[in-house]
């Protein structure tokens, strides 16, 4: 870890944290080529030399132990699956999109943008993060291939990480109503947002596994396995690139002049008690530079 970036997240996420007057916050800042994590920020956090007398659960590590729903910041991994799959591409069309679409027993999934064409390309169902585009491509795909994905990803299985502070994402019923097309924009799956830097890393860096770690190491990327088929990761590259360049994508105020930042938002209803609540998750996922990809950063604010 590098102690000035971590001195600086630390403060950005502090200041940002009161003025969205947020129950907590994250952020990871990784290497997508080796995993090496530069910074890894909790908050609220505490004097560890007094840390026998921490016993509120707001003072887990929100980075590593906590799983959450993460919403849109998942759209990227339909869309992934279905290019790796061969089934779709960019510039594949979905016409005639409803603003609702039913599955399973009487439920129904609603546009969360009323004014969302009905005419859409893959490119811009991500870039304007259309629920109803996601659903489209995600029955594509099927459950086995998804989730034959989403596990190759890291997302779906507890992670092997350097502490033992590791949350473990909830098992899904896939076969369960309507979760197939949930999953696709977000909702009914949990992982861990060190899961999730993991994830977007392979989706960026040529489709190369990485094992994130605390650990200074020199990895060559020729000795790790490959996930994703070859042009997966230039094509979502720039794809992602656009959802935060263009004035329809959602990620519009993180266009940083100088770093050709890329990424997806997320919003998410917080589940409590088993049921939702109106508190959101809010997560930025992000990847520089968009030319030769170097980073992931990933911001998260719970209960803003």
């Amino acid at each position: 870890v590098d102690s000035d970036i971590q001195f600086l997240i630390r403060s950005d996420l502090l200041k940002f944290q009161e003025i969205f007057r947020a129950k907590g916050s994250a952020a990871i800042l990784m290497n997508v080529n080796n995993g090496e994590i530069i910074s890894m920020v909790s908050l609220p956090d505490f004097n560890l030399n007094k840390r026998e007398t921490i016993e509120n659960v707001n003072y887990i590590n929100r980075v590593t132990k906590g799983t959450y729903e993460l919403g849109s910041v998942f759209k990227t991994f339909t869309v992934a699956s279905g290019i790796n799959e061969g089934l779709i591409e960019p510039d594949t069309e979905f016409l005639d999109l409803k603003k609702t679409v039913s599955c399973g027993k009487n439920h129904r999934i609603g546009e969360y943008d009323d004014k969302m064409p009905s005419d859409l390309t893959v490119e811009q169902i991500l870039v304007k993060s259309g629920n109803i585009g996601s659903v489209k491509i995600v029955r594509k795909i099927g459950i086995e291939r998804h989730k034959s994905f989403l596990r190759s990803m890291g997302i779906l299985d507890k992670i092997d990480f350097d502490i033992e502070e590791v949350g473990r994402p909830q098992p899904i019923d896939w076969y369960e109503g309507c979760k197939l097309e949930t999953i696709s924009f977000g909702h009914g799956i949990t992982t861990t947002i060190l899961q999730l830097a993991k994830a977007y890393a392979i989706i960026s860096n040529g489709g190369y596994d990485i094992k994130p770690t605390l650990i200074k190491k020199d990895l060559d990327k020729k000795y790790k396995k490959k996930i994703l088929k070859n042009g997966v990761s230039k094509k979502m590259n720039l794809i992602l690139r656009k959802v935060v360049s263009t004035k329809e994508g959602t990620a519009k105020e993180g266009n940083v002049r100088g770093y050709q930042v890329g990424g997806k938002t997320g919003t998410a209803e917080q589940a409590i008690n088993n049921e939702y609540s109106n508190t959101k998750i809010n997560t930025f996922a992000s990847i520089f530079p968009m030319e030769n990809p170097k980073y992931v950063f990933i911001v998260m604010l719970e209960s803003p």
